[in-house]
């Protein structure tokens, strides 16, 4: 495809989705969702977490594969909201390209870009002291044998939630700088976050925790796990007085090697801040049969639970915050 061409079909996905997602965050607002859920949430805005994860996961953004026109139309939306929620940036934007090189399953593929999206909300010592880095990818699979993969689940819904927590903090200061990164290129080896890491945007010297967001709004049992405790016992007496106030059962654990493939140490963007021996809590439900699958679409979602989570994430927040000042002290 030529790169006039590729321009105009970013373009016209832009358009398609910008009036999609126009349409839903209105019908959200006067409906209030009601035909999907009953739970009230107490600190995020659940109508439009519930229509930037419908935005998002959306045919007309095609999967969101990284270095595609569906994933920029997608980055367009998440810039939108850091622009609306007007985080503070890293040298003087939010977006943040590094080089896509070609695999070992296609080493005659030409160099790509992909692009952290990336903002932060001041503690009380702006750029100063610790700070807590929340992580969640945007990218998805892109389109598989002429199907989408939508990727409601994984992970429209963790990057929604990102968004709902930062502009939590936007209205409620937090003690430390938090700082959000929408990653980009995590389905083909958290390319993103490893960028973010070694590419000092943020110096990760004052980083005292990642909390990453993937996979946080599909089960049918109500459980959200957190990984991290095994690794970090410091953290586990937060994550105890969490599991008693959230609005989930929340449970911790696929974080030991013996675990085989359900553990989750190096599953997802978290692990290049843990081999970085940054501290990480990953907040994601057990796999589902929408998992990697053309069914996670947002229709397939737990509405009620993924509300319910998006509240349990900003307490979790909002608890690693006072964790920090308790560490730093």
């Amino acid at each position: 495809m030529s790169q006039k061409r590729a321009f105009a079909l970013a373009a016209l996905l832009g358009l398609v989705a910008a009036a999609l997602a126009w349409w839903l965050i209105s019908m959200g607002r006067e409906s209030g969702e009601p035909h999907l859920t009953s739970y009230e949430p107490q600190y995020i805005d659940g109508p439009a977490m519930l229509n930037l994860a419908e935005t998002l996961s959306s045919d007309a953004l095609e999967g969101r594969a990284a270095a595609t026109a569906g994933n920029e139309a997608a980055r367009g939306f998440i810039l939108k909201r850091f622009e609306t929620l007007h985080l503070r940036q890293f040298r003087d934007t939010y977006q943040h390209p590094f080089a896509i090189l070609p695999g070992e399953d296609d080493p005659d593929a030409p160099p790509r870009t992909g692009v952290n999206i990336v903002g932060w909300v001041a503690g009380k010592t702006p750029g100063e002291g610790p700070a807590i880095i929340v992580t969640a990818h945007y990218d998805h699979l892109g389109i598989k044998d002429g199907e989408i993969y939508n990727g409601a689940d994984d992970n429209a819904s963790g990057t929604a939630a990102l968004i709902a927590v930062a502009e939590y903090f936007t209205h409620h200061a937090p003690e430390h700088d938090v700082i959000f990164a929408a990653v980009d290129a995590e389905e083909i080896g958290h390319l993103g976050s490893k960028d973010f890491v070694r590419a000092g945007i943020v110096d990760m010297d004052r980083v005292a925790l990642n909390i990453n967001f993937d996979m946080v709004s599909r089960s049918a049992a109500g459980e959200l796990y957190v990984a991290g405790t095994s690794h970090y016992p410091q953290l586990l007496p937060l994550v105890e007085q969490l599991s008693g106030e959230a609005p989930v059962t929340l449970l911790t654990g696929h974080d030991t090697e013996e675990l085989g493939y359900n553990d989750w140490t190096y599953a997802s963007d978290h692990a290049s801040f843990h081999r970085a021996g940054i501290p990480f809590l990953y907040f994601g439900v057990e796999d589902h049969e929408g998992y990697h699958d053309p069914s996670d679409d947002y229709a397939n979602i737990t509405h009620e639970f993924y509300l319910r989570a998006g509240d349990t994430l900003v307490m979790a927040a909002i608890a690693a915050d006072a964790w920090v000042a308790s560490v730093a002290n």
